[in-house]
């Protein structure tokens, strides 16, 4: 009989540079593979698990909805679509607007993309995008695309047109890149695949103004760190707090679902841009279903009801304190916005120890065998992504396991 490893090498496509990691169990912050090995899991799906794994709310939802009904299409009314858009519109984003399902954060973002495409055509035919140098916003072609890496888009072109780069925070090369053919500008409050990296607020009230100047939209991409990774339900806030910021579109996913696939976009009531995708315009098969949005409703319910924000901020701020007072060779800076956390590494002082291998994915497999899980983020970031709920005990095993570490690289 063929083991795992040989059916997987088999029948996957090789697109995936995977740890020989095999999870089999996870509890709370958790992980167990087959070999009965405990991990703790900062990596959490890649901020997917805000609660951990298998949170008793979630599986209790995800269970009843599943005993009640698993999916009806679109065509029909679907109440748990109504209540979860709710909660978006009054508790998270508190911005009147309306609210469209999907399965993932390229999908919402795509969706973002069409808004943009639709409202320009009926604003003057416009239809270029401005996104940022080392941003991420999906794996189809629109998101792809939208993404300003190279290593993202090559040898897949030719790409869509209608999308123009600059240089993230830089507000006069912003400012140069908008021609009479821009329609929107689409960031990410806090850039995660590329080293946690955060809009500042001048940049952020900056592109804002001249979203507002000149007729754009503003779309903020918080597929990453909404939901109270960033340590505020809207990631945006925690750079520029309270209702200055008021954009036009917001993309989410990950956090939402808990690890069931689920996205969403939410749109604006302004000038009546929420009408702008209407009947026909827009659509997906497996989108806001029953299932999804219970588990949606759960998750988001537990966040907002057991104020974990808080809970993310003060456990967030005492882990890059701790980590600062360290003054480590290896770490060369620590960014942290609630728990979403970033340690930049020496790359010097750990590339003698990688052999060849980058230094983030290097430290990643050191730490795999330590026990505990991350994420790379870019050649030289590793990222914390905790489940927000986290412990004053669970941080300190963190920091420990990972200060034990990079000692023995050192």
């Amino acid at each position: 009989m063929r083991t795992s490893d040989q059916l997987m090498q088999e029948y996957l496509l090789p697109n995936y540079g995977r740890y020989n990691v095999w999870p089999v169990r996870g509890e709370g912050p958790y992980v167990w593979d087959r070999d009965g090995k405990k991990y703790l899991d900062f990596a959490g799906g890649v901020a997917v698990c805000p609660l951990g794994h298998c949170p008793p709310p979630v599986v209790k939802a995800l269970t009843e909805q599943a005993n009640t009904l698993i999916h009806v299409s679109n065509w029909y009314c679907i109440d748990k679509q109504a209540e979860l858009a709710r909660i978006l519109v009054e508790e998270c984003v508190g911005i009147p607007g309306k609210c469209f399902f999907c399965n993932s954060g390229a999908e919402a973002n795509e969706g973002l993309l069409k808004l943009a495409r639709k409202y320009g055509q009926q604003t003057g035919g416009r239809y270029e995008i401005i996104t940022f140098t080392g941003s991420f916003h999906g794996r189809t072609f629109g998101a792809m695309t939208a993404t300003a890496q190279e290593k993202i888009h090559g040898g897949f072109g030719p790409l869509p047109p209608g999308f123009v780069y600059a240089p993230f925070n830089d507000i006069a090369a912003l400012e140069a890149a908008i021609t009479d053919k821009t329609v929107a500008i689409l960031m990410e409050p806090v850039q995660g695949e590329s080293g946690v990296n955060a809009v500042t607020a001048e940049f952020l009230r900056a592109a804002q103004r001249l979203c507002r100047e000149k007729d754009l939209l503003l779309l903020l991409d918080e597929v990453q760190c909404g939901f109270g990774r960033a340590g505020e339900m809207a990631g945006w806030r925690s750079i520029v707090p309270g209702d200055e910021i008021q954009p036009d579109g917001i993309s989410w996913a990950k956090a939402i679902g808990s690890g069931f696939p689920l996205g969403s976009f939410w749109v604006n009531d302004r000038r009546d841009l929420s009408k702008t995708l209407g009947p026909g315009t827009h659509g997906t098969t497996y989108g806001g279903s029953p299932l999804a949005c219970a588990v949606g409703i759960a998750t988001l319910r537990t966040i907002l009801d057991e104020k974990l924000c808080d809970n993310a901020k003060a456990r967030g701020a005492a882990i890059a304190t701790a980590a600062c007072a360290w003054n480590h060779v290896l770490i060369k800076e620590v960014r942290q916005l609630g728990l979403f956390i970033g340690f930049e590494l020496n790359t010097e002082a750990i590339s003698a120890k990688s052999g060849g291998k980058l230094p983030s994915i290097f430290l990643a497999q050191q730490l795999l065998d330590a026990g505990m899980m991350v994420t790379p983020a870019g050649p030289n970031v590793v990222r914390w992504l905790s489940p927000l709920n986290i412990t004053e005990a669970h941080a300190k095993e963190g920091l420990s396991i990972f200060k034990s570490v990079l000692d023995q690289l050192a």
